[in-house]
């Protein structure tokens, strides 16, 4: 059989498990307790080994199957989840991207993988030193519940309390031996636990805990919203306590023999435990079927298209948007009501066709962003800082071609923030900042375009070493340096080969590449920018275009002129008297619905001829970028209108304020102006 054929479908599914997996053991590692992540990383690695071993890839198959052994065995807890784990399942992770990328890239997909092996055999085998990712965790053993039953009052309320929000947990109390009054020490646990939750059952009973008849440890199960690391830190407050072990209660595992357990006062039948057991496969299987119709009724069926073939369509579709155009411009002229009438239809219909091709393109940016926390958990420990990686807007949808280009750019970014904007914990602490650096990844629509913003909490940039640098490099001279500004000042890292950083590093120093970052941004048609404060941090903010070719407008005449503004960055039309207009800072501003907004008039932008005299009243369109807002006079409003939007070349790379241009039903050319451009 010719496998050949199925090959970019390995590739894709590869690439999406092993994402996956990478997701998901970032989630373990946060939650070591959770069995349900590993049955999901498990299911991935299962079905990627029975994809490779089909394809005849052996060493992904060999090390994907080591990988379930590992997992397997975490499952049916004759391991137990530690921080000794992590690094070798993400080596292994690496090592299977190494070969699958290889595959994608022409090559066999081979790797000597037998060192990631025999370490995934030796913790398999527990040879591997195994140290709790959990603190609360003090081995295999623990992993028991330490409580064996509840009665039925108490496994309600430990049920009922997860569905309200609450966790259960069972912490297990450990005084010293040498401790004097095990009573008083017991008293104030549970003043603790009061305060902070709701006491459902102690071992031994309170009674016997208050006369002192117990040995050195006890148990207490309690409802609560504070977290498990909270409540352990409260106990460890009281003294002559030596060890506290908490663990999170599974309600449906929590007491295994309630399901034929007599309720107080009567007496079950062996007949009637049957009938209860019958009744229960029953109700079993009836909630199987229910289940198996949802999932039927709520999947969808997807199928993978080539890019190419949808920029194939996507172009034939722009040749037909401006033929419409065309014929509604030509119908118009005609007053024909029958033509009207068909060409009304036939703009509805391909406005629909458009709606669909036009989201067949997008795809959110979580696609790129996933793969940062992985990277970011690496690089943190790395450098021995402390990162927190906070994710905004990550379902924000781009067009497929940009979502392929943006990735490398935000590595360089991400990199620089961690490895030269944030400090070293020790740093952080003695500037008075939390030792943990946060660094934000945003992502918003704002207009016709996305923007990505990537902000940090680290030392921000030292405009004075950025200026030296620059002087020493010949980028600047002294005596320009002086009248720079500091948004200008931050520009200067953008040039090639710059950078501040004292040490080179293999990370990065802020600067290496960012230059490369700004031509490849600049080449999807979008901007960077930099906004810092030294010491507080800073902050890199990417504006990309939707690069949707096709566009609704509000088309203006200047003069003799036509301009059209994307209707995504218009708030709303109006005309003013001459009047309205005041004066503010030496800026012709308006008062909108209680907002000084500025006042901009295109002629002046765009320079053009001017040839009848300022009459009463002004038209103006209210845009906004984020925000900020601003008001932008034009001579007449022509109306609104779909229109293509087509790039001004290699020639025109740098006009202001205008994105594009179209052409127009009658042949006409029409420029796209930028909003966010104008707003400052």
């Amino acid at each position: 059989m010719d496998m050949n054929q199925y090959l970019e479908v390995f590739i894709e599914e590869s690439k999406e498990h092993l994402q996956s997996c990478n997701e998901k053991l970032l989630d373990l590692e946060k939650n070591p307790n959770d069995l349900s992540i590993v049955n999901e990383i498990f299911r991935s690695a299962h079905t990627l080994k029975g994809m490779s071993a089909t394809m005849g890839y052996e060493d992904i198959a060999n090390l994907t199957h080591q990988m379930e052994n590992v997992l397997d065995a975490i499952r049916s807890e004759k391991l137990f989840v530690t921080s000794s784990l992590f690094d070798p399942v993400f080596a292994s992770l690496d090592a299977l991207e190494e070969m699958v990328f290889s595959i994608a890239a022409g090559g066999d997909g081979k790797k000597n993988v037998s060192a990631i092996v025999e370490m995934l055999k030796a913790i398999e085998h527990g040879e591997i030193s195994q140290n709790p990712a959990n603190p609360d965790q003090t081995g295999n053993e623990d992993k028991k519940q330490a409580i064996d039953e509840y009665d039925e009052f108490e496994y309600t309320v430990i049920k009922q309390s997860k569905e309200q929000g609450f966790s259960a947990y069972e912490l297990t109390v450990s005084l010293r031996e040498d401790c004097l009054l095990k009573g008083a020490r017991v008293f104030m646990v549970f003043e603790i636990l009061e305060q902070i939750g709701e006491v459902i059952k102690a071992v031994p009973a309170v009674e016997l805990l208050e006369e002192e008849k117990f040995d050195s440890k006890f148990t207490v199960a309690i409802i609560s919203k504070e977290p498990s690391d909270v409540i352990k830190e409260k106990i460890m407050k009281v003294s002559e306590i030596e060890a506290v072990f908490v663990q999170i209660i599974d309600p449906d595992n929590a007491n295994s023999s309630l399901e034929t357990k007599s309720t107080p006062g009567t007496v079950q039948s062996g007949e009637n435990v049957r009938k209860r057991e019958e009744k229960d496969e029953q109700d079993k299987e009836t909630n199987l079927q229910k289940a198996k119709k949802q999932v039927a009724a709520t999947s969808s069926k997807t199928i993978r298209v080539n890019i190419e073939r949808l920029d194939i369509l996507m172009n034939l579709f722009e040749e037909l948007v401006i033929d419409r155009g065309r014929l509604e411009q030509i119908s118009k002229d005609l007053n024909n009501s029958e033509l009207d009438e068909t060409v009304e239809r036939m703009s509805r219909i391909s406005g629909d066709l458009q709606t669909i091709i036009l989201n067949m393109r997008m795809v959110p940016v979580e696609t790129v962003f996933n793969r940062f926390p992985r990277m970011i958990r690496q690089l943190a420990k790395d450098l021995n800082k402390k990162i927190n990686l906070k994710i905004i807007g990550a379902d924000t949808e781009l067009d497929r071609t940009v979502i392929d280009e943006i990735g490398d750019p935000l590595v360089h970014l991400l990199r620089n923030a961690i490895d030269h904007g944030i400090e070293m914990p020790q740093v952080r602490l003695e500037n008075g900042k939390p030792e943990e650096g946060n660094v934000s990844l945003r992502a918003y629509h704002s207009g016709n375009y996305v923007f990505i913003e990537i902000e940090d909490d680290g030392g921000g940039i030292n405009r004075e070493q950025v200026l030296q640098k620059a002087i020493e490099r010949g980028v600047v001279t002294e005596q320009s340096a002086a009248a720079l500004t500091d948004k200008q000042v931050y520009e200067l890292i953008f040039s090639s080969g710059f950078s501040t950083a004292e040490q080179i590093s293999d990370i990065s120093g802020r600067g290496v590449g960012l230059d490369v970052v700004k031509s490849t941004i600049e080449s999807l048609g979008g901007s960077i920018s930099i906004d810092a404060e030294q010491g507080k941090g800073s902050l890199f903010s990417i504006q990309l275009p939707l690069t949707l070719s096709i566009i609704s407008v509000m088309l203006v005449e200047l003069q003799k002129e036509k301009y059209a503004i994307p209707l995504s960055s218009i708030i709303e039309t109006a005309v003013i008297k001459n009047e309205d207009i005041l004066h503010a800072h030496n800026q012709m501003v308006i008062d909108y619905r209680g907002k000084i907004v500025p006042l901009l008039f295109l002629t002046e932008i765009f320079e053009v001829p001017v040839e009848k005299v300022n009459e009463d009243y002004v038209s103006i369109i209210i845009v906004r970028k984020g925000e900020k807002m601003a008001a932008l006079v034009v001579d007449s409003f022509i109306g609104q209108q779909e229109v293509v939007l087509k790039s001004l070349g290699n020639y025109l790379t740098s006009v202001f304020a205008i994105s594009g241009a179209t052409i127009l039903g009658d042949g006409q050319v029409a420029l796209i102006i930028d909003c966010n451009a104008l707003i400052k």
